[in-house]
């Protein structure tokens, strides 16, 4: 059985060897203008766009690839800047809360900028190049059926024009070029369906891809500004700032923000309210909880009060627009 294998083997590998042969012979008669050869202008074209589609998505994948590395990239410089800015901002300072969920936040957003290009542009377009190896390996098998064919087409033709004709071989050769012309067709014509289809899809995936990546693009950024750490903390630095400026002690109330002097009188309308004189010196003071907070309205304790009670339980809220920040 084993001699059997080998015989089998050696008989496939000589005949393999065999067609490489009878195809570089038919190159080389057709180079040097001794024999025709099959030429289709239309399909060339179809395989140079072909190429060009390939090279091209290729490429913007590579560049894709590129991008999303440099994303990451970013993604970490940034984490290790705002890891730096919170290691500096001191547990007591205003705000240090905030600042680790606002660290938080941004570094979840970095890493679902970088997912979702990951998982809705690059793998569209990773699906879109798999299906180009088959169709390049079906073009290179279609190229070398084709000298099959004009090999089979030319030997048949000799025979027919030999002095001396041998029916049977004729017949033979007859019989491979039908073959050979039925496997070049057949491979002809597939190609020459799959091809324009292939090519004129190339504008939908290219559409797809850019929009998803600008949409993403845009999601990020708007969100982004929002969650802004180092917007945040420059405002919250202004804080201290204003905390040192203002106080002339150090000694301030929980919460302090900055101080405000009155411009106008405000009669108080209710028990939560602050009443307010020209020239009364506000110290204003953070909500307890932001959502209490109304547009225009800020919460405050006269600065007398506070100097010479050290108590903010008279606290109340006054009309932004009757104070003047000093």
């Amino acid at each position: 059985m084993a001699e059997i294998g080998k015989g089998v083997t050696a008989g496939k590998l000589a005949i393999s060897v065999q067609k490489r042969l009878t195809r570089a012979q038919e190159k080389v008669m057709q180079k040097l203008g001794k024999a025709d050869e099959t030429r289709d202008a239309a399909f060339e074209e179809m395989v140079a766009n072909f190429n060009k589609q390939m090279t091209e998505g290729s490429k913007l994948q590579k560049d894709m690839k590129a991008y999303l590395v440099a994303v990451k990239t970013m993604h970490d410089a940034s984490r290790r800047l705002q890891d730096c800015l919170a290691d500096m901002y001191e547990p007591d300072w205003f705000g240090k809360e905030e600042m680790d969920a606002l660290t938080e936040d941004t570094d979840t957003l970095w890493l679902d900028y970088h997912q979702n290009i990951t998982d809705k542009s690059l793998t569209s377009l990773d699906l879109y190049l798999t299906q180009f190896p088959d169709i390049k390996a079906r073009i290179a098998k279609r190229d070398r059926k084709m000298v099959d064919f004009d090999s089979a087409r030319h030997h048949f033709s000799s025979l027919q024009k030999g002095k001396k004709k041998d029916e049977a071989k004729i017949a033979k050769a007859e019989e491979e070029l039908g073959r050979a012309q039925k496997i070049f067709e057949e491979l002809n014509v597939e190609l020459q369906d799959e091809l324009p289809a292939l090519w004129d899809n190339r504008v939908g995936v290219y559409v797809n891809t850019f929009q998803g990546l600008a949409g993403h693009q845009e999601k990020f950024h708007g969100e982004m500004s929002k969650v802004s750490l180092f917007s945040w903390t420059f405002s919250a630095y202004s804080v201290l700032q204003s905390a040192v400026t203002n106080g002339s002690d150090g000694d301030l109330p929980p919460g302090f923000l900055y101080k405000v002097k009155a411009v106008h009188e405000y009669a108080a309308t209710d028990g939560d309210e602050l009443e307010l004189n020209i020239g009364d010196d506000v110290l204003v003071l953070a909500f307890d909880n932001p959502d209490e907070q109304d547009d225009g309205w800020l919460l405050g304790v006269q600065e007398s009060h506070w100097l010479q009670k050290k108590d903010i339980s008279v606290k109340g809220v006054f009309p932004e627009n009757f104070t003047q920040k000093v």
